[in-house]
């Protein structure tokens, strides 16, 4: 389990595309949260989802305490998208997957290390 997102602009919500995504990004035994959204039932990997529909947010499926069915940490992080993205008022499409690319680096980065910052000091003198 490697802990991060592959986030994707694909071109519809169709069952075969979010299906083909999830199968090319993640390994056969990743487990996938989702909520009811028709399109999600044929997706090949363990699968639990909530239903919002039913004002489900989140559930314990193992009865071991813990709330671990649910979708929060990705609809936060859409969220947290659609906030950046608001200042723009509207964002081409043809330049939305690199603004989505961006929003993946930064869930990824875990932390800003002294080595991120000298590289990033780096390509920008060498770019002025």
């Amino acid at each position: 389990m490697s802990g991060q997102v592959r986030l994707r602009v694909v071109m519809d919500t169709k069952q075969t595309t979010l299906r083909a995504h999830v199968e090319q990004v993640t390994g056969p035994g990743t487990h996938v949260y989702t909520d009811e959204y028709d399109s999600y039932v044929t997706i090949e990997r363990p699968h639990t989802t909530v239903c919002h529909a039913a004002r489900e947010w989140a559930r314990d499926a193992d009865g071991d305490g813990t709330r671990e069915a649910h979708t929060n940490t990705c609809e936060g992080m859409w969220a947290s998208l659609r906030t950046y993205l608001r200042v723009f008022r509207g964002v081409h499409k043809r330049y939305l997957s690199g603004d989505v690319a961006m929003q993946e680096f930064r869930v990824n980065l875990k932390a800003v290390s002294e080595l991120f910052v000298a590289a990033l000091v780096t390509v920008h003198y060498l770019y002025c």
